[in-house]
């Protein structure tokens, strides 16, 4: 059993839940900035080892999740629909200023990286800032946490099968037990929703979601161990003892963040 492992998370969660649970919007999008931060920085220190990303446009774009609902709500939509071409406008014009210093490589990585990091977490802080967000927002921490912690103890201990060569140490049986695992605390969640704080969530919904969530969670872990892997490296950083890096802790719920936003909204 690791031990370093249970007692980040011991340690880690706690503090998960008091800000979610006492900070207001503001707070918890200025929470979600300081993550997306940490979770680009690491990407960019991996992928230097094959270009040079253009960190300072990755960098200002995780302060802009601290502004999501000081922005008036009905520009957020358009303002989150221009994100990202701004973001490659940016991008290019920084290849033109550079006489092609910077490359069309380095701006291709560094893209991704502000898609895949900053703009999906922006998702988490969104779920929380609509009506219901407090509530809704742990559907998507149960998908994704939940997830890997019962993939993680079962695919140890049980997994006979390997899932994929992109992460060696995931098996089949761990997969399976991930989504049946979230999908029932997710049911067990919306008990909770439904009989003490006045939902009326429908339950053959969130299962649905679950699953869907779920895998889509999977699928982003498998994602960010495709880029571990491309640059040879086994964790993003050594932040969280047992855990790797941010980005190590959060890769499934960024990935199903745009999705569970969608999704929940229709709850």
């Amino acid at each position: 059993m690791d031990i370093k492992r249970i007692s980040s998370a011991l340690l880690g969660f706690p503090l998960v839940v008091l800000i979610l649970l006492v900070g207001n919007k503001y707070v918890i999008d200025v929470f979600m900035a300081l993550v997306a931060f940490l979770s680009i920085d690491e990407y960019f220190n991996a992928v230097s080892k094959v270009s040079n990303p253009v960190r300072w446009v990755g960098y200002l774009s995780c302060i802009s999740i601290a502004f999501v609902h000081i922005i008036p709500i009905e520009y957020v939509t358009i303002i989150s629909i221009l994100a990202v071409p701004t973001i490659l406008i940016i991008l290019f014009a920084q290849v033109v200023a550079t006489e092609m210093k910077t490359s069309f490589k380095d701006i291709a990585y560094t893209f991704l990286g502000i898609v895949y990091v900053v703009y999906f977490t922006m998702f988490v802080a969104l779920i929380n800032g609509r009506n219901g967000g407090n509530i809704l927002v742990w559907y998507a921490l149960i998908a994704a946490w939940g997830t890997d912690v019962f993939a993680y103890f079962i695919g140890k201990y049980f997994g006979k099968h390997k899932f994929s060569k992109v992460s060696p140490k995931k098996s089949i049986e761990g997969c399976i037990a991930g989504t049946v695992g979230a999908v029932i605390v997710m049911l067990g969640y919306t008990y909770l929703a439904n009989t003490f704080w006045g939902q009326n969530y429908s339950y053959l919904y969130v299962g649905m979601i679950g699953i869907i969530l779920s895998l889509l969670g999977q699928i982003g872990d498998f994602a960010a161990s495709s880029i571990k892997r491309y640059v040879d490296i086994k964790d993003y950083s050594n932040l969280i003892p047992g855990h790797g890096g941010m980005l190590d802790r959060i890769d499934s719920l960024i990935f199903l963040a745009p999705f569970a936003y969608a999704l929940l909204g229709m709850m």
